[in-house]
């Protein structure tokens, strides 16, 4: 099981390079840009959920973004819960 740290916009590389190497059971925590793919009914969510992994966001940035009430179920951390959640994956990869 890998936690995946996307901080890229859902039109760049390291987002497709992310989605290709993701794998069910998986964590992705979407930060910075990344958070852009949380958003309801967009194309990158749906191909979030397709993975099969569990999805995350970090709220401080989902809001300074604007999109808070526009996120579909992921579940909203702040930075504890981005620690805890590091502390849970023993394998990170960080996409940017």
């Amino acid at each position: 099981m890998v936690l995946h740290t996307l901080n890229a916009s859902p039109a760049s590389r390291a987002f497709a390079e992310c989605l290709r190497l993701v794998a069910p059971g998986d964590s992705i925590l979407l930060l910075g840009d990344g958070v852009y793919a949380a958003v309801t009914g967009t194309a990158a969510h749906a191909q979030l959920e397709a993975t099969g992994a569990h999805l995350h966001v970090l709220r401080q940035d989902a809001a300074a973004a604007g999109i808070l009430e526009q996120l579909a179920c992921a579940d909203t951390l702040d930075m504890a819960g981005f620690v805890a959640l590091s502390e849970r994956y023993p394998r990170q990869l960080a996409w940017f």
